[in-house]
């Protein structure tokens, strides 16, 4: 596990709202996260604001479907680190259990939320909050696919 976070990056901007755990709050979570990516200039259609709004929509999906306790809602933490080149999404709930990816068949309608959040993050995890339950994170760049060579080759880094 990560360590939670502890203070907000100095050149940082950051977003938090509490959501009912129901379908209504999972998706004024993805609009929510939308609109602030837009404020934050990640406009939609872009690679970054797409990519954040479906990881933030799937952990959103996933406190509602597995993470619900009755009477309890889920609380959604977006962090946009212009240093680090990322989003920081946490999705908190107070549901015990932890998160597992599973292998569906072809036919199943369902769990590919962590393989989709596997695969577009660039790293993701779980944590301890504060009182019961639990804190998923990912991380997705900032820096869209198409520019990543650039990136990486003017820090002198390998893709």
């Amino acid at each position: 596990m990560s360590a939670p976070r502890t203070q907000r990056p100095a050149h940082a901007r950051s977003f938090t709202q509490r959501f009912s755990a129901t379908r209504r709050g999972a998706r004024l979570a993805r609009l929510l996260a939308a609109h602030q990516l837009t404020e934050w200039g990640h406009p939609r259609g872009t690679e970054v604001h797409d990519t954040v709004v479906l990881v933030v929509a799937e952990l959103a999906a996933n406190a509602v479907l597995h993470g619900r306790v009755p009477g309890r809602g889920f609380a959604l933490f977006l962090c946009c680190d212009d240093d680090r080149r990322v989003v920081r999404i946490e999705v908190a709930d107070t549901h015990p259990a932890l998160p597992a990816r599973t292998s569906p068949g072809p036919d199943e309608g369902g769990g590919r939320g962590l393989l989709l959040v596997d695969a577009l993050a660039v790293d993701w995890g779980v944590c301890d909050r504060l009182g019961p339950g639990k804190t998923v994170w990912a991380e997705c760049t900032t820096v869209p696919a198409r520019h990543a060579g650039r990136a990486a080759a003017a820090s002198g880094t390998a893709t």
